[in-house]
């Protein structure tokens, strides 16, 4: 239990968070943000119970309109589309299969058509000609200035998934609209994630409770915690990985192996960290979200990287491309099909781009090369764990590249490039790197020092909720290390720190 008699809200802790965050956008990271989630929380809890939910409709439109007013209607319209099918599919009689079914895929073709549209139009339009153009037709694209609206890779498939939910007879379709528009619209998840599961957030929207301290302050830690994520180790990480990434031709070796290694944690604790403020912003309304997070990087297989990485939309696309391709029951050559299309769909939901595509295909192979060996990695001695657990970590690392490249040229670039010079000259190479990545001893130090504390960190998550049992320590202790997490990101910022966007902003 919390100490009530002096009370443990770590508010005072949380502006040091938002220090020279100067975005104008409603995102977790701009200064309007803290103006506008006590200003939320207090109309939220002031309000009369039955009303609430209308106040959290309320601040989450607000809240999308300030992130990307161009498209407020194109939210509201297809969440419209998608809960009138609902109605029609959930409220048709049973022995009308076909009428369902229908009702389902033209509205799956409307939302998925306006996705793929605006993400990926020009991508497409830009790869047709590059293929006629392999047999000597040469034509201009016909490409188009779009501005992708924010959060639509994510509301999509949170209100689709509900649709298919309501065809299959595992929820009722939702009477209300409004409260269904909360359910695609609730503001702590409509931008990135967690991608909510229609079961369990609309009972959690639509549920009269009281304000539960204990989780509104676990939700301040969660928050604490994902800004430190962010701000501390994504953002400072993010100026030597867009620095190297921007000028790949110019780089190799030891560079090349050092920048893909902060890579690979920048978009961990960038993503992570906005999944933690996320979740922690929803406790702060007494809902709880998804755990999109599992300390990814102790996995022991792809495989296993696939349940700790992104749960959310690992087990969306397990429960609604996966299993209806058939999933394993049709033999391991099936079962190794339907796994590549999944994750080769899976990379291309992430962006237009054959980067990304290049990426889901590599974790895709990944599987099916660990299926062929699945009886000889169930070895329990320690040191083949830590071996499996490395070359995992090896593998995602590689893969990685693919994600981040700005094209797919630059991807083997850096991929033929790793080992220049590493071997025989690894002390030169060493220094190489820190002349070209512009970074000191000292600023390698702190980089490293902070990954350690987030490894420690996930270690020990394995098996403990670190924010709940914090709750059991004693008030001074809890209180050193959130001044002392809050004096990390003030003294980052005094010292150079840059504030990016969210990685995750623009899938």
């Amino acid at each position: 239990m919390c100490d009530k008699e002096a009370p443990d809200n770590v508010w005072l802790a949380l502006p040091g968070v938002f220090f020279s965050c100067y975005n104008v956008s409603m995102l977790f990271n701009s200064l309007a943000f803290l103006v506008f989630l006590p200003i939320a929380f207090g109309l939220y809890w002031i309000a009369p119970e039955k009303y609430r939910w209308i106040i959290l409709l309320l601040v989450s439109y607000y809240f999308y309109m300030a992130a990307s007013p161009r498209y407020v209607l194109l939210l509201l319209c297809t969440s419209l589309v998608v809960w009138l099918a609902s109605l029609a599919i959930g409220k048709s009689p049973e022995e009308e299969r076909g009428f369902k079914k229908g009702i389902l895929i033209a509205t799956l073709l409307i939302c998925f058509g306006l996705l793929m549209f605006f993400k990926y139009y020009n991508f497409g339009a830009q790869s047709i000609v590059a293929v006629l153009e392999l047999f000597s037709f040469h034509i201009e694209p016909h490409l188009l200035n779009l501005l992708m609206p924010v959060g639509i890779s994510f509301y999509t498939f949170q209100s689709t998934g509900y649709l298919i939910d309501v065809y299959r007879g595992k929820i009722k379709p939702e009477d209300s609209f409004a409260r269904f528009a909360l359910f695609v619209s609730f503001f702590p998840q409509i931008i990135a994630g967690p991608i909510g599961r229609a079961d369990s957030l609309i009972p959690e929207l639509k549920c009269r409770k009281p304000f539960d301290y204990d989780l509104a302050v676990s939700g301040l830690r969660m928050m604490l915690w994902g800004y430190f994520k962010k701000l501390v180790i994504s953002d400072a990480l993010g100026k030597y990985v867009d620095l190297i990434y921007g000028n790949v031709p110019y780089y190799f070796g030891m560079t090349f192996i050092m920048v893909s290694v902060m890579y690979t944690f920048q978009i961990y604790c960038d993503f992570s960290g906005y999944s933690d403020i996320a979740i922690g912003t929803a406790r702060l309304f007494n809902i709880e979200l998804m755990q999109n997070f599992k300390s990814p990087y102790f996995s022991k297989s792809v495989r296993e990287f696939w349940s700790r990485w992104h749960i959310s939309l690992s087990t969306w696309f397990r429960d609604y491309v996966y299993i209806p391709l058939g999933g394993s029951r049709k033999g391991t050559v099936r079962k190794n099909i339907n796994l590549m299309i999944t994750m080769l769909v899976s990379g291309l939901w992430h962006g237009a781009n054959w980067t990304f595509v290049l990426w889901g295909g590599l974790h895709g192979l990944y599987q099916v090369i660990e299926g062929f060996f699945r009886k000889e990695t169930e070895e329990k001695r320690r040191a083949v764990i830590i071996l499996r657990g490395l070359l995992t970590f090896a593998l995602v690392n590689l893969a990685w590249i693919f994600f981040r490249a700005d094209s797919i040229g630059d991807a083997f670039f850096i991929v033929t490039h790793l080992h220049n010079g590493v071997v025989l000259h690894f002390l030169d190479a060493w220094k190489k790197m820190k002349v070209d990545m512009l970074i000191t001893d000292v600023g390698l130090c702190k980089l490293f020092a902070a990954i350690a504390v987030l490894m420690v960190y996930d270690f020990f998550s394995l098996k403990h909720d670190i924010p709940k049992e914090m709750t059991k320590w004693k008030l001074p202790l809890r209180w050193v290390i959130y001044v002392g997490l809050t004096t990390l990101i003030i003294i980052n910022k005094l010292h150079g720190g840059t504030t990016q966007q969210f990685i995750y902003f623009n899938f």
